[in-house]
């Protein structure tokens, strides 16, 4: 029985878990995984409300879109999907970072300097009413007749049954700045903060230099996370992200190991300057804190940059992981010198505008 009441924000998302590849058999729809930031628009019969994963309006942060929406969205209406930026070279998520600032002076240049647009994957709602009970693949076919005449910069996601044509989506759409695929069971109902989807991401991997660390919380006795370097085509090493996969006796393991290298280490760090590093210089050096850490502590202990772990990545931002990596073993066999950008997997460009073909074409 479907609902008659039309929810108003806040309405949790329904979250995805982890696989490893693409789950065999029949009975799923695969979509593109979006490199965004996910949101529920609320089209009311006055306005848009346009909500984050965490809850929270993000209308101050868009103006563009909000007004796209309003424009386009019919009244009575919930749509779920992800807020993206196309860049020249594919999906830029620098740029749709930089949006959330707290001058709107700001917000306004970059709304008419990198313009946003809103990718639609699920309706919830529609003519005021609750469709969340109904299977996914009726969903679906709603969100299509409901958005059929939407023009950019509203989409709605590709979609397909073809395990074949996800597998391809996979490896090709990564070059537009996609990070890989959702598989929803056909016949699952919206399930708020539930995690029934399945995502399937990149996995590769890298041998990093271990160039220091920071504390686990607010203890002195835990490791909680290790900083990784690469060095640059200069053979300078620059801070590429962290590797916080642990579990607690292992990080009180990790400090009791790295005790030796901690000796000296500050002398001729690659990283020195780094130790008093302002908040403008965030995005580069690993003490500094920003708009994005939340208020968390990022002070870290310098280590001399003497050991290697192999990590597994999913995705590569710029010249950083996009997330934290996950640990996977120590490489005693390889000199931190071999630990280059050169051994990461260069990703083919792929036009994203075959990405945003209308949902009709897609098979």
């Amino acid at each position: 029985m479907v609902s008659a009441t039309l929810f108003t924000a806040p309405l949790a998302p329904m979250l995805a878990k982890i696989a490893e590849s693409l789950p065999e058999g029949e009975g799923f729809l695969f979509e593109p995984k979006w490199d965004g930031f996910r949101a529920i628009v609320f089209r009311g019969t006055s306005g848009v409300t346009i909500q984050s994963r965490d809850l929270k309006p993000l209308n101050r942060y868009f103006p563009e879109l909000e007004k796209v929406l309003a424009e386009q969205l019919p009244k009575g209406c919930i749509v779920d999907g992800e807020i993206v930026v196309a860049g020249p070279n594919g999906l830029d998520f620098d740029a749709l970072q930089q949006r959330i600032h707290p001058a709107a002076s700001r917000i306004a240049k970059l709304a008419k300097e990198t313009p946003s647009g809103f990718v639609a994957f699920d309706l919830l709602a529609a003519g005021g009413k609750s469709v969340m009970d109904l299977p996914q693949r009726e969903r679906r076919a709603r969100l299509e007749r409901l958005l059929g005449s939407a023009k950019a910069p509203l989409y709605v996601t590709r979609v397909t049954t073809d395990r074949g044509q996800a597998q391809e989506w996979l490896q090709r759409f990564e070059g537009a700045g996609l990070d890989g695929v959702m598989a929803k069971p056909a016949e699952a109902t919206y399930q708020p903060g539930k995690r029934t989807m399945l995502k399937i991401k990149h996995a590769r991997t890298a041998e990093c230099v271990v160039a220091g660390f920071r504390w686990y919380r607010d203890s002195q006795d835990a490791i909680g996370s290790l900083l990784l370097g690469l060095y640059d085509g200069a053979g300078v090493l620059q801070h590429v992200g962290i590797t916080s996969s642990f579990t607690m006796d292992m990080r009180r393991q990790l400090l009791e190991e790295l005790a030796p290298l901690r000796e000296g280490a500050m002398a001729d760090h690659p990283w020195r300057e780094w130790a008093q590093a302002s908040a403008g210089d965030a995005e580069r050096m690993p003490g500094a804190k920003s708009r994005w850490s939340g208020g968390k502590d990022l002070s870290w202990e310098p280590l001399r940059p003497e050991c290697v772990c192999e990590v597994k990545y999913d995705h590569l931002q710029g010249d950083r992981f996009r997330h934290a990596t996950t640990f996977l073993r120590w490489r005693p066999d390889k000199p931190p010198t071999d630990c280059r950008y050169d051994q990461l997997e260069v990703t083919t460009p792929f036009e994203l505008a075959q990405v945003f073909q209308p949902a009709a074409a897609a098979t």
